[in-house]
């Protein structure tokens, strides 16, 4: 979400960094009478059948038809508070608008109103925040919080959320669940809600989320989990995307992301924003916001394909190095809004869009601009004006998902914070972006009516990095019902259906694929662990000299184990009847440069470090690596061979 604009007030780094608007989510503008190409889309809103998955960049209803995301981001249950001055007072909270702790608007609309505004506007689904504070709260709302909708009198913010969701997924729409907040408040500057685990131990914020991805595993319509809002540097620390400790964004999202999907509904999306912000924004100091870049390097493996999603927040006053500050403490760096349409397209493509842009790579999914947005009426900056209408134009360019931030604002005489769509005033009169004088109209027309691909989407080739980097990586669900493989040691093992194809010469990252044969392994067949050269044939040395792992005939390796660098072990698995055949196969050596063939698919799976990857129409039946003093027994050959 937006943070306020504002300095940073720098008398102390920490008198900065507790004002620094790292990443931010605005205020609102309105929409009333939608025009015919939104209320066409209404109409057609309901016309899928849940949950979704993912294939490639798309995402995907159960019947594999493109489902795409037009969304909004409905806030207020997550927190308005500023974080000073009294909570019951409207004006300590965000631009005056007290939610009261649930969704914001109840108190001045019924909720079947505000549903139905959202369906003339275009939208198919809703991003819902929540805070973990709002998961454990008993305190009813007060009487006054949902003055227009008297049925939810005396409801924990809990209740009115599972409300909410009832009158979304009732109407056809699809809902996100978004952890927002660890507090009841607004984000996000330094303000406890830097991390997942600022204001909470990770116990705590992993088993909230098994609850609510629980509570709603009956409600097809609940189709994500949006696992954390804009990670971000609190005082002291940066989050990290892989170093392996307390601020491991990839580590963290890695494994709830699994726990979610094998402990409490195996059904939802499980969407991962980039890290929002690094580094202490000022002149001479190292500081950007990384977004996705990370994941070009190191992606997500979950156990179950199909089910990852990245996402981003782009706005007109912060920057790929931007924190959005003005005044005292702003850096000279580049605001969006400052970059020419040309530049633009060159920064979001680096930053997001390359995930979708670039196909048949480890790190390939849908991306998700979970939050942009711009001030409405009252906005006359021309340079906020025009990057909105660039921003409009990469997203319908891009045949991007989308969530507008906000869809719901409060309004007194037209005038308000401005930023949402659909606003409301305290006698419950709706002013909406289509009233005829919000300039944001002409766009938002354009980017929900935008052709792009619809109907059925093929199922695709799946491309999985593994990084057992700091722990075991293990993404097949059989594998993690089975006893420890090679206790002690580091396990990486493909999930259920692909093989291993590659390797890296140091650092033990793998490449998984189901390339050629689709999902591949026979579940009747046991696997096994090899730990010598027990199958390598008389004759059969493909690597003189090298201790060879290698699997039986018709088996193949799904996975490996590693003991610091060294290779421990490597994991066969069963092969259907057919599909391997034959015992001839070629050596593919990788200790003194890159070997993975002219056009090798997958992408970089080991950034800077030797690979070996067999080809497409192959798998890997052994790993070869040498003893020798000196050697660290690391991966030094790949032995492939054909399939059928």
């Amino acid at each position: 979400m937006v943070t306020v604009r504002g300095s940073f007030g720098w008398a102390t780094l920490a008198a900065v960094l507790l004002l620094v608007p790292f990443a931010s989510t605005p205020a609102q503008a309105a929409p009333a009478g939608p025009e015919p190409a939104a209320r066409a889309d209404a109409t057609a809103a309901a016309d899928w059948t849940g949950p979704l998955s993912t294939r490639g960049r798309w995402i995907v209803d159960a019947n594999g038809d493109r489902f795409k995301l037009r969304s909004g981001n409905w806030h207020g249950a997550s927190g308005t508070w500023n974080g000073s001055g009294n909570v019951d007072d409207d004006a300590s909270h965000h631009a005056g608008e007290n939610s009261g702790r649930i969704p914001l608007g109840l108190d001045r609309a019924p909720m079947a109103e505000i549903v139905a505004g959202f369906q003339e506007i275009g939208i198919n689904s809703i991003r819902l925040p929540f805070s973990n504070e709002m998961v454990h709260d008993s305190r009813p709302v007060t009487d006054d919080a949902v003055a227009a909708n008297p049925g939810l009198r005396g409801r924990t913010p809990l209740q009115v959320y599972d409300a909410v969701i009832g009158e979304l997924t009732g109407a056809g729409l699809a809902v996100i669940l978004n952890n927002h907040t660890n507090t009841t408040r607004w984000c996000c500057g330094v303000d406890g809600n830097e991390r997942w685990n600022a204001s909470q131990s990770v116990q705590t914020w992993e088993d909230d989320w098994l609850f609510m991805a629980r509570r709603y595993k009956d409600n097809k319509r609940v189709v994500g989990a949006d696992l954390y809002n804009e990670v971000r540097r609190n005082i002291w620390d940066d989050p990290n995307w892989g170093l392996g400790d307390d601020h491991d964004w990839f580590a963290a999202s890695q494994r709830v992301g699994d726990r979610i999907l094998t402990e409490a509904n195996a059904d939802l999306l499980i969407v991962v924003e980039g890290i929002n912000w690094t580094g202490i924004p000022v002149d001479g100091f190292a500081h950007g916001r990384p977004t996705l870049e990370p994941v070009r390097n190191l992606s997500h493996t979950l156990v179950d394909s199909g089910k990852l999603v990245y996402s981003a927040h782009f706005y007109d006053y912060t920057g790929p190095n931007h924190s959005g500050a003005t005044g005292t403490g702003e850096t000279t760096d580049p605001r969006y809004r400052d970059f020419s349409p040309a530049e633009l397209i060159d920064v979001l493509n680096r930053q997001a869009f390359f995930v979708t842009a670039e196909q048949d790579q480890h790190f390939t999914a849908p991306v998700w601009i979970s939050e942009f947005g711009v001030g409405g009426r009252a906005e006359t900056n021309a340079k906020a004006r025009a990057w909105f209408e660039n921003f409009v134009d990469q997203l319908v360019r891009t045949d991007a998902d989308f969530a507008y931030w906000p869809l719901v604002g409060w309004h007194e005489n037209r005038t308000g914070n401005g930023w949402a769509l659909l606003h409301w005033d305290a006698a419950g009169h709706r002013m909406g972006v289509y009233d005829g004088d919000d300039w944001r109209a002409a766009a938002w027309s354009r980017l929900v009516g935008a052709s792009g691909r619809t109907g059925q989407v093929a199922p695709v080739t799946e491309w999985s990095m593994l990084s057992p980097d700091h722990g075991d990586f293990i993404a097949s669900r059989r594998m993690r019902a089975l006893p420890d493989f090679d206790s002690g040691a580091r396990k990486a093992v493909c999930p259920d259906g692909q093989r291993l194809l590659g390797l890296g010469h140091t650092g033990n990252r793998g490449l998984c694929s189901d390339v050629t044969t689709g999902p591949l392994a026979n579940a009747a067949g046991a696997p096994e662990v090899v730990k010598d050269e027990r199958y390598v044939p008389p004759g059969g040395d493909w690597a003189s000299g090298y201790t060879k792992l290698q699997c039986a005939d018709g088996r193949f390796v799904s996975g490996y184990a590693v003991r610091g660098a060294a290779v421990s072990s490597v994991l066969c698995a069963a092969a259907p009847g057919g599909v391997i055949t034959g015992t001839a196969g070629r050596t593919v050596w990788f200790d003194r440069g890159d070997n993975r063939g002219a056009a090798p698919k997958g992408g970089d799976f080991a950034n800077g470090r030797y690979k070996g990857q067999c080809a497409d129409d192959e798998y890997v039946a052994g790993v070869a690596y040498t003893g020798r003093i000196g050697s660290s027994r690391t991966p030094d050959a790949l032995f492939c061979r054909k399939l059928r």
